[in-house]
């Protein structure tokens, strides 16, 4: 069947699948009957000279008249789709590389170009979210070598913009997560682009936190620039901080990093090849990696810390980077607040010099800044931090940090939630342990990161002495329905901090 018989009128539904191509059908299509299509069916989407390739999705009732279909918001744009346009549907042709995929299902390895055909596949949208999620869960839990990440990563570089800074100096700075609060790039960001190098920092959203630089960033300035913006904030300032999925330097990474979030999977290898494709389509030749470590951080053993330091410097050489790696404590978490809001007032207030400052945070903060002014050949070993420091305390950083903000758009008041609850101590007794994950649990049940007020404010520390009923930590919220769902899963007895009684 070709031609009209095919084609189906185009209606405006607005739903949106992020970077997924939807097309949504009645199930009493024509179409769909006589291709013999069903709901998850891969197919071509033409509009006059465009296509996609999207999953299809069927639709009973009223909301699609008769020989009429409609497209997710991401299907439309691609398409340059009006209202009433005539599209042409059509079977999709197979998608080889889901050969390579099978093959590494069943423990095979995969050759440089049986990567670089998938992550093209992926990147030119000819994976449905299905089959990307079985690539990752097929390349996770240690299933790929060093030799497969190198090609991993060198895929996923090549498959976007590369940047090019005329500096022989480019840094760059990454935690691998896993640490509530930790917030400390921006801070990093301001004190080195101050000092006068080059730091062109892209940063992600939260995949399974609370709250990434970007969320938290973009509580206090606009972080979705385009290439063209970019350049010139760096141009301007020596730094940025811009979430990378709006620069597309590695789109494949962008898209994997969705289903990632949906599946709550964040394995080390497409954890290194994330953060240093990235790292390497910015442009950067000298990279910091931060490896928090403790029992309920990401990375919980030194063991499996001084696994992830080889393959990031191993995939760092022999793509021409130089990578430092940082082991750091991860036994708890870093500053006060835990979601985007109450961590860039954190943060904020380090830039500042308040007096009330979370001491760890500014530590953190100034300690890595140190490393990364140490890449610099004016900077002799052992003699960055004390130069981070003076950068911070002059407040030079926090001039920096201001005048990047306005770089990228403008600089904004940092919201408060609606609703509050405290938490108080159970009884006297010590602060014998926070939890980094329940914490983090507790945060995004209130909401964050797509509330950007809402997460957990902590009045304690570990060591603390404690008195009965007094503040353990704030729970913050948007509206009260998140807030009585949070408050439900700590009465079941998932508590965040363990006393110890006196």
């Amino acid at each position: 069947m070709t031609g009209q018989n095919q084609a189906l009128i185009l209606s405006k539904l607005d739903i949106e699948s992020y970077k997924e191509a939807v097309i949504y059908m009645r199930e009493d299509c024509h179409v769909c009957s006589s291709e013999g299509l069903t709901a998850h069916a891969r197919v071509r989407v033409s509009l006059g000279d465009k296509y996609v390739i999207a999953t299809l999705n069927t639709i009973g009732g009223a909301l699609l008249e008769e020989g009429h279909a409609g497209l997710s918001k991401f299907a439309w744009n691609l398409l340059g789709a009006q209202e009433n346009d005539r599209i042409i549907i059509s079977h999709a042709l197979p998608v080889s590389s889901l050969s390579h995929v099978r093959s590494k299902i069943y423990g095979n390895n995969l050759s440089a170009e049986q990567i670089q055909e998938i992550i093209e596949d992926i990147t030119a949208g000819r994976f449905s979210d299905i089959q990307i999620s079985a690539f990752l869960t097929a390349c996770a839990g240690g299933r790929m070598d060093v030799k497969e990440i190198i090609s991993l990563t060198r895929s996923m570089s090549n498959t976007g913009e590369r940047l090019d800074w005329g500096v022989g100096l480019v840094v760059d700075k990454h935690c691998v997560g896993g640490l509530p609060g930790n917030r400390t790039t921006p801070i990093v960001v301001s004190i080195v682009a101050a000092y006068g190098l080059t730091i062109p920092k892209t940063s992600s959203r939260a995949i399974t936190s609370p709250a990434g630089t970007a969320d938290t960033m973009e509580v206090l300035c606009p972080v979705e620039l385009d290439i063209k913006k970019m350049r010139q904030v760096v141009e301007q300032e020596q730094g940025c901080i811009v979430w990378g999925g709006s620069v597309a330097l590695s789109p494949a990474d962008d898209v994997l990093i969705q289903i990632e979030k949906a599946l709550d999977l964040d394995s080390e290898a497409q954890l290194v090849a994330s953060v240093l494709s990235k790292k390497i389509s910015a442009g950067s030749n000298h990279v910091l990696i931060d490896i928090p470590v403790g029992p309920t951080a990401k990375v919980r053993t030194p063991e499996m810390a001084n696994i992830l330091e080889n393959y990031l410097t191993m995939v760092g050489t022999a793509l021409g980077i130089n990578v430092r790696v940082h082991t750091s404590d991860g036994s708890r978490p870093v500053g006060r607040g835990i979601g985007p809001a109450l961590e860039a007032r954190d943060l904020v207030s380090v830039l500042r010099n308040d007096d009330l400052a979370p001491v760890d945070l500014k530590e953190r903060a100034v300690a890595l800044a140190g490393y990364i002014l140490e890449f610099s050949p004016d900077v002799a070993a052992g003699k960055g931090r004390e130069i981070a420091q003076e950068i911070l305390k002059s407040g030079q950083a926090w001039k920096k940090f201001q005048a990047i903000c306005e770089a990228q758009g403008g600089m904004r008041d940092i919201p408060e939630a609606r609703f509050q609850h405290i938490v108080h101590a159970p009884h006297k007794g010590r602060v014998e342990l926070i939890d980094n994950r329940k914490i983090a649990k507790i945060a995004k049940l209130a909401g964050a990161p797509y509330a950007a007020a809402a997460g957990v404010d902590l009045h304690i520390q570990i060591g603390e002495a404690l008195e009965k009923d007094m503040p353990l930590y704030t729970i913050h919220a948007e509206s009260r329905g998140e807030l009585s769902y949070t408050l439900n899963y700590i009465n079941q007895g998932n508590h965040i901090i363990q006393i110890t009684e006196l």
